[in-house]
């Protein structure tokens, strides 16, 4: 279990950690994907304006869905750096970079140097964790805080210490005001599966654990003063359609327990396989391994219960069974266990010596990754991103080559040569997505391209005016308020001379009313979050989008 990386694998190891975090750090600067990202960060944005912190705001509104602790820290570095693109993204990473750092001491603590290194490569480079630090919600911060979470729960029984203890608690918190109850799930799954399977019945009920929760409670108290504050003391308010709406108890309990039995204000529907297939995608390349890694480790595991960790397996698949038990489901809510997932395929990996399951695994691997570069060439065919340019080009070119030949010098038969050649491709494949295609798809988010051309057109500070009820990428985007209006209920034109941004047959029906429209953009749009095949394809995507134009109206 302490074993450590001989020096000169591991300068190599630590350059490619270095590239699969820069991976992650390819998308800062792509702007903002509708709907959650720009709701968020528009939530923020208003936090900001009005030196709110205490409200969540959306349309003027109050809205009653996620807790606070995301959109303080965004807010907090809007402060420090100003509202933009990448000051909304970074903490998120950094988030996720500290559960990449928790991950390693995690995976360290329970096997050796080896294993946590080869956890963090495979966490850095899954695919919807590097996807979710380009479109970042809540599950960046939920994947940091988790790991933290279990790592110093699991010092605090190891050590028996009170500090542990604290900031296991702490980080649990955070958790919880990040997207709820059901984080604990994930945290208090590992570190009772592990009592409970290795029967350390003794551990489940010591007074660390009633401490840990008074700790937690205590902790979360901002964010019930916050719910208490903009809810429960003003009944008269109407929330999902009623008034009387506890923000405490939907906190506890309608925001995610309503949600998994379909009983709360938000409802969904459900698929018991949703996950497994999900996996399969977001976890690559890394996904066929992690299903035999997960196959081995309860194989061998019920031949030596006590001489085996169970925090991985347990947090891991008590997250899994209980999302695809829920009627509520969404690809990126699996992020959070991707920690877990990364060190039970890592150990997996460093136990595996056969000559000949090396060379199976290494079959695999190739196959995916043939798979993953088909995929890519065929984007790069159909999609035509005008974005991949001559610099993007060479930066992939030189990856490309080190994915080719660098596996060979590190001895190609290895299952750390495997390993490379398999980060290698994941970070070619995500540079192309973060580099060329998202920079060219965000061109069809017109919300956000109209609101840049606004900025910088309106020297006369127009009002703004939108037809749509939310517009939140043009909302965030835009440096002035956005005001919505229904051109159906306005009789007569309006007086005060005003921008207006609406699809071109609103601005035709108004010309039609008599009102003096005078054209000054125009722009296609497309709903860039449910790509379908026809806008992918360059020769059939015109008919896909739908023309906005942004408008001078002229008062009487």
């Amino acid at each position: 279990m302490g074993e450590t990386v001989p020096a000169n694998q591991l300068k190599w190891l630590c350059f490619f950690i270095a590239m699969a975090v820069a991976v992650n750090f390819s998308g800062l600067f792509v702007t903002l994907i509708a709907p959650d990202a720009t709701l968020y960060a528009t939530i923020a944005k208003t936090m900001v304006l009005h030196h709110n912190y205490a409200d969540i705001i959306v349309n003027g509104n109050d809205w009653l869905d996620k807790p606070h602790f995301p959109f303080w820290v965004t807010a907090l570095f809007f402060n420090v750096f100003g509202i933009s693109t990448w000051a909304y993204k970074l903490p998120g990473i950094l988030f996720l970079l500290m559960g990449a750092i928790y991950t390693y001491r995690f995976a360290k603590e329970l096997y050796n140097q080896q294993v946590a290194q080869w956890s963090v490569l495979i966490l850095l480079t899954a695919e919807h964790i590097i996807i979710s630090n380009n479109d970042v919600r809540a599950e960046p911060y939920l994947t940091g805080l988790i790991i933290a979470s279990v790592y110093h729960f699991y010092r605090a029984y190891t050590r028996n210490n009170f500090w542990q203890l604290l900031l296991g608690s702490l980080f649990t918190a955070c958790a919880i005001m990040t997207k709820g109850m059901f984080a604990i799930v994930p945290i208090g799954g590992a570190i009772v599966g592990q009592f409970i399977i290795t029967k350390q019945w003794k551990q489940l009920f010591a007074w660390r654990w009633l401490i840990a929760i008074a700790l937690v409670l205590i902790f979360i108290i901002p964010e019930l003063y916050c719910l208490y504050r903009q809810f429960d003391i003003h009944p008269e308010k109407v929330i999902f359609g009623q008034k009387g709406v506890s923000g405490i108890k939907f906190f506890f309990w309608d925001s995610q327990f309503g949600r998994f039995f379909n009983t709360g204000p938000i409802k969904g529907g459900g698929d018991p396989f949703f996950f497994v297939h999900t996996t399969l995608w977001a976890f690559l390349p890394w996904s066929l391994l992690f299903f035999v890694s997960i196959f081995r480790f309860i194989k061998t595991g019920v031949k030596n219960v006590q001489g085996q960790e169970w925090y991985c397996i347990s947090g891991a698949l008590l997250t899994f069974l209980l999302f695809s038990a829920s009627k509520f489901q969404l690809p990126y809510y699996m992020n959070i266990v991707f920690p877990f997932f990364a060190i039970i395929t890592a150990q997996y990996l460093y136990s595996v010596s056969g000559t000949k399951s090396i060379k199976a695994i290494r079959i695999t691997q190739a196959i995916v990754i043939v798979l993953m570069l088909v995929v890519v060439c065929a984007l790069q065919y159909f999609f035509v991103p005008d974005s991949f340019t001559w610099p993007v080009i060479l930066l992939i070119s030189i990856v490309f080559l080190l994915m080719l030949f660098l596996p060979g010098r590190l001895n190609n038969i290895t299952m750390q040569a495997v390993i490379v050649r398999t980060v290698l491709a994941a970070v070619v494949v995500n540079l192309y997505i973060n580099l060329a295609f998202y920079p060219s798809l965000m061109k069809y988010q017109a919300g956000s391209q109209a609101a840049r051309w606004i900025n910088w057109h309106n020297p006369q500070k127009y009002p703004v005016v939108q037809c749509d009820e939310s517009n939140w990428p043009m909302e965030f985007y835009l440096n002035q308020p956005l005001i919505a209006m229904n051109p159906d209920t306005i009789k007569i034109p309006p007086v005060n001379t005003f921008m207006l941004y609406a699809k071109t047959d609103i601005v035709n029906g108004l010309v039609a009313k008599g009102w003096h429209v005078q054209v000054v953009a125009g722009f296609k749009t497309y709903w860039v979050s449910r790509l379908k095949p026809k806008f992918l394809n360059v020769k059939t995507r015109d008919k896909e989008l739908i023309g906005m134009e942004v408008v001078v109206v002229n008062g009487r």
